[in-house]
């Protein structure tokens, strides 16, 4: 990466603290470090990054807190970090507005390619609301499909009164606007442009990361259950009946697809 930004690392072990700092700057970045929770906010604050790290197990206000206060005034990328065995706590950061995790000890290589694939996904301007974007443009369904995925505009998809204006990055339902995070904008935006066609779980990952469909990568089953977390995050906010879906459908052990077009 060419001079990529500010990124902020906020972790107590000053060893992994220094490496990250280390990895991040040989990135391209200009690194800042906080030891604590509290300072870490302070930092985001005041530098403005593009990227933080933070660690869960911060000794004064914990991950989730800390992402919880830079949410509020900060569309910064996030990677949440733990050394604890439980990917559930990984899971709880994504639900509280990261954009991706690492479990301790991490290889600086996959820190590396986590973050060059979030910094591939669009962001929006410093501060605000959380930053929505990212999926691919320019493409106009074709003839086949529900007839309310398709496109007023190029930017434009429609299902079922949810709106998403991809060059706008926002999406209303029955024209009251919702809040997403990236990854759910890149996730709602890929459905719909699926048209009705089922959606792998794995095709979701590749999704969130900005990676093209056909590409050769690794994917767990911790990634795929955070594709799970993110669906969940959207159907909260969509306040969708999972039993009565308005929108998506699970299928069983493969992924989702849209709801056919209401009358």
């Amino acid at each position: 990466m060419n001079d990529p930004g500010v990124a902020v690392v906020i972790e107590d072990d000053d060893d992994v603290r220094n490496l990250l700092s280390a990895v991040l700057r040989q990135s391209g970045f200009e690194v800042h470090a906080a030891p604590t929770g509290r300072d870490g906010v302070r930092l985001v604050r005041e530098v403005e990054p593009i990227v933080v790290t933070v660690d869960l197990g911060l000794p004064d206000i914990d991950g989730y807190e800390v992402l919880r206060r830079v949410r509020a005034f900060s569309d910064c990328y996030v990677v949440i970090l733990t050394s604890r065995a439980d990917e559930l706590d990984a899971l709880m950061g994504l639900q509280s507005g990261a954009d991706d995790y690492l479990t301790k000890p991490f290889r600086p290589r996959e820190l590396r390619a986590r973050v060059a694939a979030m910094m591939r996904r669009p962001r929006s301007g410093a501060g605000g609301a959380p930053l929505m974007g990212g999926g691919p443009t320019g493409l106009v369904p074709g003839s086949g499909g529900p007839r309310s995925a398709r496109m007023s505009t190029i930017n434009v998809l429609r299902h079922n009164g949810l709106v998403l204006d991809h060059h706008a990055r926002t999406v209303s339902v029955d024209g009251a606007e919702l809040s997403l995070t990236r990854s759910e904008f890149d996730l709602l935006h890929a459905l719909l442009l699926g048209r009705g066609a089922v959606r792998t779980k794995a095709d979701l990952v590749k999704v969130v990361r900005g990676e093209a469909p056909g590409a050769s990568t690794y994917i767990s089953d911790s990634d795929e259950r955070a594709i799970e977390v993110h669906m969940g995050n959207i159907r909260r906010k969509l306040c969708e009946d999972p039993r009565n879906p308005r929108w998506f459908q699970t299928v069983r052990g493969v992924g989702y697809r849209l709801t056919p077009e209401q009358p």
